[in-house]
């Protein structure tokens, strides 16, 4: 091997050889990967890495070869992309890099040679939950293959732990943080900053509008007898589908409430953490649409209202301040990461008539290719443009080195998804990590949300670690949706 592991890293390799399939707990930039590439050359035996996205794949592939050298058996990177009868050949090789997805249906079709696998390798491991990729592949691996998962964050929820710790087969688990003695003096610096805005006046008021707005569907539905929590993304989501259920004489009218109070706060959370113009659009969806919810809503005074409030005003403050920030950091290799795509754009051309060199990042259902996807990255390495402004896509599975900052539109309420943002700065060198924050709106609940989940994350897993050690086995438990699955969710419904 090329590189020679560093104290912490042979600890953790060390472990994996006495106590097998194992959980590795590693902030980004701390060396996973030469970790799982270390133990794969001292197997004989096939070995599998997967990895959520095919640049991931290729990227580890690359480094297989850069680090391993020539391997004894070969090593090839696998897609779907190629034939069947290819792949099939393909899987001869002694080490391959592969997504997840071709490797299930390539056992599923009995093109994968799944008895013949002695290591494997799931990298983002926190993805190994309800029906992803992971999950089925792990069951399917014979009982002697070892397991290695790699994460920088599985999160701060026991019972999505738990799930991932059973999905993988999971027997030790290594942790480390930056403040741990064997890993600190290899951190590089992070200056955080949260910068805080108030609402302007116009806003304010349609802000109080639209939750009159929300007490009145909500105390119609308590009146029905339905419970409901509307705090939580997750819990109200899962009342959807249990109003369809039911057996009630006024069960569409209840579907229909419910509807209205879900898209008055999905109103809501774009007035106060995005703007006017993503507001505007989704009425505009709403006025399109044949459902009588939508053209409630889209129709009634109190939106209406919304409208001329938001056009006698300017911009949302955010935006003001984003700008006055990029000023200040003009020179910067900057990734600003957006929850709505509506709003991406927003921001790109704003930028642009300020002069910045900005492109936007999305994902392929945002009908933004694959090809182009390729094409911005390659150019916004290479240095073409500094700017990139993202979705949910550019929070893992980027190979960007040398990001000097990150910022956050909004916070997220996944510490999962936080600390996979602000891992995108700060790996060679000192980074920069700044979070816009609404006063007195949901954008405090979710940062002082994941804020309280990343904290509680080594707790837990020390926990877990503890229970291994002790030879206690980790009991399953109904997995509750995490807050990505939620939102995800919650975008595919309300577009």
């Amino acid at each position: 091997m090329n590189l020679q592991p560093r104290e912490y890293q042979q600890k953790i390799i060390d472990s994996i050889k006495v106590n097998g399939n194992t959980l590795v707990v590693l902030p980004t930039g701390l060396g996973k990967t030469l970790i799982a590439l270390s133990l794969m050359e001292a197997t004989s035996g096939k070995c599998v890495f997967l990895t959520p996205t095919k640049p991931l794949a290729t990227q580890h592939n690359n480094t297989i070869t850069n680090v391993l050298g020539e391997v004894e058996g070969g090593s090839v990177l696998v897609t779907g992309d190629s034939p069947p009868k290819k792949r099939a050949l393909l899987y001869q090789n002694h080490i391959i890099s592969s997504t997840p997805q071709t490797i299930r249906n390539d056992i599923k079709n009995k093109i994968f040679p799944i008895n013949e696998v002695s290591l494997i390798v799931f990298d983002e491991a926190h993805r190994a939950m309800g029906q992803y990729a992971y999950v089925p592949i792990a069951k399917a691996l014979p009982e002697q293959a070892k397991i290695i998962a790699l994460t920088a964050s599985p999160g701060g929820d026991r019972a999505k732990i738990k799930q991932v710790l059973s999905n993988l087969r999971i027997s030790n688990i290594e942790i480390r943080t930056p403040s741990d003695m064997d890993v600190s003096k290899y951190m590089k610096k992070m200056n955080q900053k949260w910068i805080q805005v108030e609402l302007d006046a116009e806003y304010k008021e349609a802000q109080e509008i639209l939750n009159k707005s929300i007490k009145k569907y909500t105390h119609l539905l308590r009146n029905s007898g339905v419970r409901l929590q509307t705090t939580s993304k997750g819990a109200f989501l899962s009342l959807r589908q249990k109003l369809f259920n039911m057996k009630h004489p006024n069960k569409y009218r209840l579907i229909y409430l419910y509807t209205c109070l879900l898209h008055t706060l999905h109103l809501q959370e774009l007035l106060e953490t995005q703007g006017r113009e993503p507001v505007f659009k989704y009425i505009t969806k709403l006025s399109n649409s044949n459902s009588k919810s939508a053209k409630t809503i889209s129709s009634s005074t109190e939106i209406k209202r919304v409208v001329t409030l938001l056009n006698s005003g300017s911009d949302h403050p955010k935006m003001k301040k984003l700008l006055s920030l990029m000023r200040n950091i003009r020179r910067k290799k900057t990734i600003i990461f957006v929850q709505y795509r509506d709003q991406i754009m927003e921001i790109i051309n704003h930028l642009k008539k300020e002069g910045f060199n900005a492109r936007p990042f999305m994902g392929k259902r945002e009908s933004f290719t694959k090809k182009m996807q390729e094409e911005t990255m390659d150019a916004f390495r290479l240095g073409e443009f500094n700017i990139l402004v993202a979705s949910s896509i550019g929070e893992e599975g980027l190979d960007i080195p040398e990001v000097d900052a990150v910022v956050f539109y909004e916070p997220v309420p996944s510490e999962i998804r936080a600390i996979q943002r602000r891992g995108r700065a700060g790996r060679f060198k000192e980074g920069e990590v700044y979070i816009l924050m609404t006063r007195s709106t949901r954008d405090e609940f979710y940062y002082w949300a994941s804020k309280k989940r990343e904290k509680k994350m080594k707790e837990i897993l020390l926990s877990f670690q503890a229970d291994f050690r002790a030879g206690k086995p980790v009991p399953t438990k109904k997995k509750k949706p995490n807050s990505k699955q939620v939102q995800n969710q919650l975008t595919d419904f309300l577009n």
